[in-house]
């Protein structure tokens, strides 16, 4: 084996201890009422399941991961941790949620929390064929395999409590409508965008009707933040350049509006199901309105290269004008939050949730 495998596998190894460990802080077992959190969704809560499939929808290069334990990269798309990985802290379980397609990580390791999600997927699997990812079937596919092996390492009984005490967070829909909807002619010709929605709706009631199904019980599902004030999605903005696509936040907030009547809906419906709708769309809209009361400086650019388009590689052709400190801006590249704009998102969720689920 060459020096240069032995480094990488060093690497992936280390890597997933690192997410259980906290570099190098040991974080007690899962205690309380939810013993593991498990994902679902798109790059804002993949933690690296993309490093493992053919894509070019990646992040396990540099400067991604530039703030995270020892600046490892490890496919998430920021300067270090997740909203997800803050969820799962403050539910007292590991500090960092590992990806499922991690072969280092064991199912011991993932039955504390798991992320099944991949960068540039949507709930239309057209949207994951964009470029090439996993959808939301193969998700949903992915965690029936997981309850599998979790009743094959710990017994049925354990497994049973660990998929009906779970916390279970769905963060997904964006690039529906950014990468899909109005990139690319398709759907368009098909629906308008209120039939999309419902169309939209329609893909995430079978995903958590199927979750239910196989004994999940505790969700939060995430809605979209107002995606016209991406600052790809600003520059991209033909009718004023350089300001917010009003009609996209538009769209996210009805997209919401139509969720959350779902999430009542289900409720109603579903045996024992406690599904909750976490809103991050006003928080972010705040912060993008008055950066400086957050602490933040820029709102409109990312952190790295120009702040206007990059991402992915992209990122990485542009490190020379990586910015100086990311928590400065509220954006890593020109599409994902830095860090601590996702600890900020992750607060809101935690307080939706963890008076429903402690």
């Amino acid at each position: 084996m060459s020096s240069s495998t032995l480094l990488r596998r060093y690497l992936m190894i280390f890597s997933c201890f690192l997410l259980l460990h906290g570099g190098g802080r040991v974080v007690a077992a899962a205690a309380g009422k939810v013993p593991a959190i498990i994902v679902f969704g798109d790059s804002s809560v993949d933690t690296g399941n993309n490093n493992f499939i053919p894509t070019i929808a990646r992040s396990n290069f540099w400067p991604y991961g530039s703030d995270y334990a020892d600046g490892l990269p490890t496919g998430r798309f920021s300067n270090g941790r997740l909203a997800t990985d803050f969820i799962s802290e403050a539910f007292g379980l590991p500090p960092s949620i590992p990806a499922y397609l991690d072969a280092n990580c064991t199912i011991d390791q993932l039955a504390a929390g798991v992320s099944f999600a991949s960068a540039a997927t949507g709930l239309d699997n057209a949207t994951a064929g964009v470029l090439s990812v996993i959808t939301l079937a193969q998700q949903l596919a992915y965690f029936e395999e997981y309850t599998g092996r979790l009743k094959a390492a710990r017994g049925e009984a354990a497994a049973r409590e660990i998929v009906a005490e779970a916390l279970y967070i769905w963060s997904i829909g964006t690039n529906d409508f950014i990468e899909n909807y109005y990139n690319l002619p398709e759907r368009r010709l098909q629906y308008t965008v209120g039939e999309y929605e419902a169309y939209l709706l329609g893909l995430a009631e079978a995903a958590i009707r199927r979750v239910h199904a196989l004994g999940g019980r505790k969700m939060d599902f995430t809605g979209l933040t107002p995606m016209g004030c991406l600052p790809a999605e600003r520059i991209g903005n033909r009718d004023d350049p350089g300001e917010c696509n009003e009609q996209y936040n538009a769209v996210a907030r009805t997209f919401n509006a139509k969720l959350q009547a779902l999430v009542a809906k289900l409720n109603s419906q579903l045996p024992g199901l406690q599904l909750v709708f976490a809103d991050t769309y006003q928080l972010l809209a705040a912060v993008v309105n008055r950066p400086a009361d957050y602490g933040f400086e820029n709102a409109v650019q990312g952190c790295c290269g120009t702040g206007l388009f990059e991402a992915g590689y992209f990122c990485s052709f542009s490190t020379s004008m990586l910015c100086g400190n990311a928590n400065k801006y509220v954006f890593f590249d020109a599409i994902h939050p830095t860090e601590k704009m996702y600890k900020l998102l992750a607060d809101t969720v935690i307080n939706t949730t963890l008076h429903v689920f402690m």
